[in-house]
């Protein structure tokens, strides 16, 4: 009978539906002509729709309910008992409880007897949501956007739901391809596993760009201001081929940027379509642009209703002239520079409203600008919020204006860099303006992120220039919040050891004086080269310490005092340079294997040294500055006590620009003398030590080794016999010596270019930059020769040459003497007995010392001849050395590295040229 009830009901709905469709199309028909035949009643109670039975419920229950209430089902319907119904009311029945999402299936029987009940079966429960194929997009960020839970009442509408979300999730990372399929495991207890199985796809690519409509500039012109690039191999691992419709809009906006810029003024994109491919791997793209005529500037004015502006004046100052062809950013740059003139006398929300004039005969667009009337601003106060360990007073001190004063643009824009070169906050840090209580107050706002000023490094590295390097230190650079630093820190290398302890306080007493501290222990080991080979020449111990203090002068002068006490310890390795030079038993260094100029620096001194530093600074950070400018011009005078005497002066500078696009441009120079008080301390030595003169090459210099620039002594043995005409100069680099000794005076100058990259290489932290320097060290006494060797003479006492050019040297004699002073002797053969024995008696032999010579025998002087070499003094010379290259810094996971490949254009004599240099671990 159910059965039955529900066909019946089903057939009565579907019927009904027929009706109801022919009535709609016979209402929607055309009108009958006026002289058509009526129609007949017959057919009129024919088309009528069937009369409904009336029912009344007498009872009603539900059955089929595990979960859910009865009454609850009930509510979703209009039944109710004592109540009437049609077959109509029982199809809205089933229709309602069906969409409330929380049954799989309903049925209402006995219809017909008014005794209906309504059988259900509910929707399973949501055992698991469960993921499969997801590997380009992690689970957590499906989680985020899908709504079906665990626990949940399992709904179809709900699973399409879903999936319609997470293909949109691939969608949005350019997998267009990205299929889902949904699954349902059923489980007892009326529970279901829904399983999402994912189909990632590749990911949808740019195909081609193309471009139609453009005359002036080219497709590739224009598809390289665009940020979408097309899929090649040149940007395989660019983020900017896959396809995306927001940096589509925004494309469409660059090329607007770029047209306004080059003068087209009506340019316009009619259209911009994006095409799938028909496997969903690719996109084609295509623009239908209008580029229009080209426009120049008309006449510039300024029209302004602040009294204390001139227009002239400020119309003459801007950027933009007449004549000039037109250029949006030009534009937008005037009424920037307007606003912050207005800004500068205190004019904080100056409006500044350009007015275009287009004039299309001509080509040109006159310009007004309008400046509103305006009250001069004041600062109401100034909030710092989101320091959550830096005290207040230590951002406040950087302000530049004050509560109370008037507003200006150029001071706090300069208050603005200064908190941003502390480097205790996010980068780009900016100051934020709000209205203040009254239209002439404004609200200065510092919202600052702290970053962690704490660093703890643990290091290991290698470097072309220390070999192996090793490295912990600890510093704070925002200690107890108070904008303190304190710092620690130890080095090791193949050459180099150092312990360093250090403390600064910025403003000493919330004054405007700077006072900072450090306690070193250094140890350096000097190096020469034999061919490619580094070897150690002398060791230097200093220790000491230095107090250093500044004040400014003004906003960007300051003025800094330093005073240092260290003591140097200059010793040589007595094995390889040390022997018995006298033959008394005494080691002694010895010039012929350290070289004069290293024999002279062995030995301890103290240094005390005061110094001054003038210094302007108007750097937008100190950490990575893109604008400004710093000088510094230093004196150190050392000779206020201690064994040393003299007075050095350094100048260095930088200026940055930013010039657009993420380019930064800057030129460094930077120069050096130093000058010494002390006596002469004979000829061919100068009287300033080889341990305080200047050096110059790696790292500062690129395209050159460490000390690779200057003047330096090579020493060159020979080959061959002097005597028979066959002594030539080695060629051989790697048994030649090279010590390098330093120089007085020196110039260093850089031109540097700074490239950017896109963001994933930027948040990387890769900074390429491409670079020509140009620099010589020089100025130095000319040294005294090691030796000096005879020069053979030929008929007539000429001076001989070997083939090369060089002279002929012969050995020079070298007589052994025991440690009395004694002259030694080689017995000769006659004393069959004691042949080739050292003796004192050049006749006969003594069995010991202080005893008679016995035996005739006459015997040869003991010479050890020393082998001759040819010495030369090569590189000093101001002429300037000259090279060009590109590096990449990058910070990596291990530390900061620095690649570098320069090539020496221009260099001088003796210069050691280095291609390649990398440091890692090290700072820079």
């Amino acid at each position: 009978m159910g059965a039955r009830a529900t066909a019946t009901l089903l057939a009565g709905t579907i019927l009904s539906g027929l009706a109801l469709t022919g009535t709609a199309l016979a209402q929607t028909a055309p009108a009958a002509a006026p002289t058509a035949a009526p129609v007949a009643p017959a057919a009129q109670e024919a088309a009528a729709p069937p009369v409904q039975e009336v029912r009344t419920v007498k009872t009603l229950r539900v059955e089929g309910s595990q979960r859910i209430e009865p009454d609850t089902v009930l509510s979703y319907t209009r039944l109710r008992v004592g109540e009437s119904y049609t077959n109509e009311v029982i199809d809205q029945a089933i229709k309602d409880l069906l969409a409330s999402e929380l049954l799989a299936d309903a049925q209402i029987e006995g219809v017909d007897s008014g005794n209906l009940v309504i059988r259900i079966r509910e929707n399973p429960v949501i055992n698991r949501v469960i993921f499969e194929g997801n590997k380009r997009l992690k689970q957590d960020k499906i989680d985020k956007e899908v709504k079906l839970r665990p626990r949940q009442i399992f709904t179809r509408t709900a699973v399409r739901a879903d999936v319609a979300r997470i293909i949109e999730l691939y969608r949005r990372q350019g997998r267009f391809a990205a299929s889902v399929e949904p699954k349902m495991v059923s489980l007892d207890q009326n529970r279901v596993d829904v399983i999402f199985e994912v189909n990632e796809g590749p990911k949808s690519k740019v195909r081609q760009i193309n471009v139609i409509g453009n005359e002036v500039f080219s497709d590739g012109k224009l598809r390289g201001e665009m940020v979408t690039k097309q899929a090649r191999i040149t940007s395989l691992f660019s983020s900017n081929t896959s396809y995306d419709q927001d940096r589509l809009a925004y494309d469409q906006q660059k090329l607007r940027q770029f047209y306004l810029t080059e003068g087209y003024a009506d340019f316009r994109v009619i259209s911009a379509v994006a095409e799938l491919t028909p496997d969903k791997r690719d996109f084609i793209i295509t623009y239908v642009v209008e580029e229009g005529p080209r426009y120049k500037f008309g006449p510039i004015t300024v029209d302004s209703a602040i009294r204390d502006f001139d227009d002239k004046r400020l119309a003459a100052a801007l950027q933009i002239k007449e004549g000039q062809w037109y250029n949006a950013k030009a534009v937008e740059d005037s009424v920037e520079q307007l606003s912050e003139t207005a800004g500068i006398f205190g004019y904080a929300f100056a409006d500044v409203r350009p007015d275009f004039q287009r004039d299309k005969e001509t080509l040109t667009m006159t310009m007004n600008f309008r400046i509103a009337e305006a009250n001069r601003t004041y600062i109401e106060r100034i909030d710092i919020t989101g320091n959550r360990q830096t005290q207040d007073k230590v951002i406040r001190r950087e302000f530049r204006v004050a509560e109370g004063d008037a507003f200006n643009t150029f001071l706090v824009k300069r208050s603005q860099d200064r908190i941003n070169s502390l480097g205790y906050f996010q980068d780009k840090f900016e100051i934020e303006r709000k209205d203040g209580s009254a239209p002439d107050r404004i609200i200065l706002s510092a919202n600052v992120e702290e970053k962690a000023n704490g660093e703890l490094t643990l290091s290991a590295g290698f470097s072309s220039l220390e070999q192996f390097i090793l490295q912990a230190s600890i510093r704070q650079r925002n200690f107890r919040g108070k904008g303190q630093t304190i710092s620690a820190s130890v080095d090791y290398s193949s050459y180099s050891k150092s312990l360093e302890l250090g403390f600064t306080e910025p403003y000493l007493f919330d004054s405007n004086i700077a006072l900072g501290g450090t306690i070193f222990r250094r140890d350096y080991n000097a190096f020469n080269y034999i061919g490619s080979d580094r070897s150690t020449t002398y060791s230097q111990v200093s220790t000491g310490f230095q107090l250093v203090a500044g004040m400014p002068l003004t906003e960007y002068w300051t003025l800094s005092g330093r005073y240092q006490l260290m003591q140097d310890d200059v010793t040589l390795d007595k094995s390889s340079f040390y022997s018995d030079t006298d033959g008394n038993g005494t080691l002694e260094c010895d010039p012929l294997k350290a070289g004069r100029y290293y024999c002279e620096a062995v030995g301890s001194r103290l240094t005390s040294l005061l110094g001054l530093s003038l210094i302007y600074d108007s750097l937008n950070s100190r950490l990575r500055p893109t604008r400004g400018q710093r000088l510094t011009l230093s004196t150190d005078f050392a000779g206020l006590g201690g064994d040393v005497r003299y007075a050095r002066a350094r100048l260095d500078a930088d200026k940055y620009w930013n010039i657009g696009g993420g380019f930064v441009f800057s030129l460094s120079g930077e120069a050096a003398y130093i000058h010494s008080f002390e006596k002469s301390r004979g000829a061919g030595n100068d009287p300033i030590r080889i341990t305080d003169r200047f050096y110059l090459g790696e790292p500062q210099f690129r395209g050159f080794d460490i000390r690779g620039v200057g003047p330096r002594v090579q020493r060159i043995g020979f080959t061959g016999d002097p005597t028979t005409g066959t002594q030539l100069l080695v060629t051989d680099k790697d048994q030649t010596v090279d010590d390098a000794i330093g120089g007085k005076a020196y110039y260093l100058t850089k031109a540097e270019l700074e490239i950017p990259l896109g963001a994933g290489a930027a948040e990387m932290g890769l900074r390429p930059s491409i670079f020509v320097q140009a620099g010589s060290l020089f100025n130095i006494t000319r040294p005294a020769k090691t030796i000096e060797f005879a020069q053979a003479t030929g008929a007539g006492g000429a001076l001989l040459f070997n083939s090369d050019g060089s002279p002929t040297l012969l050995p020079k004699d070298n007589f052994i003497k025991d440690a009395s002073g004694n002259q030694l002797f080689i017995v000769s053969g006659s004393d069959t007995t004691n042949a080739g024995s050292l003796t004192t008696c050049n006749v006969g032999f003594a069995p010991g010392a202080g005893q008679p010579c016995i035996g005739t025998s006459v015997n040869s002087i003991y010479n050890v001849p020393t082998a001759p070499f040819f010495e030369r003094f090569v590189g000093d010379s101001a002429r300037p050395r000259l090279s060009v290259g590109f590096g990449v810094n990058w910070n990596s996971p291990f530390g900061p590295l620095r690649i570098d490949v320069a090539k020496a254009l221009l260099s001088a004599k003796g210069d050691d040229k280095k291609l390649v240099t990398f440091n890692v671990g090290t700072q820079f």
